[in-house]
């Protein structure tokens, strides 16, 4: 990374915030693509997988203010835990897609809601 001591506190934490974010979606997708291949070997998915909890990890004071990246980073973590244990990939495979469609449910139900109000106005000259 480079020095971003040009930046202001608030800016710094907010370029920090989303770079956090980043990671954890980049996380998720890479993990659900290799869950998802039958072909994918366990040293493939756990190699990738700290591979990229490597950059998270650098991040680890980042305060996330949404549900759904405190629930992508909690759901990291305790991956994390799982994949430093002797684990069998066939039986994580199909329960984690399953968490993996959950976070994006959240994910997916945080972006209607946000995008809802402006989609969705109401003008009192459309009833005149």
């Amino acid at each position: 990374m480079t020095s971003h001591s040009h930046l202001s506190p608030s800016k710094l934490a907010t370029r920090n915030r989303q770079a956090c974010i980043n990671i954890l979606d980049k996380i998720t997708k890479n993990l659900f693509r290799m869950f998802r291949n039958e072909g994918t070997t366990k040293e493939q998915i756990t190699n990738k997988f700290f591979e990229l909890k490597k950059e998270l990890d650098k991040l680890w004071d980042v305060v996330l203010t949404g549900d759904h990246h405190r629930e992508m980073r909690i759901y990291v973590e305790l991956l994390a835990q799982t994949f430093e244990s002797d684990f069998d990939l066939e039986v994580i495979r199909w329960l984690n897609m399953t968490k993996l469609n959950r976070l994006q449910k959240i994910k997916n139900q945080s972006e209607y809601k946000r995008k809802k109000p402006s989609k969705y106005k109401l003008r009192i000259s459309d009833y005149e």
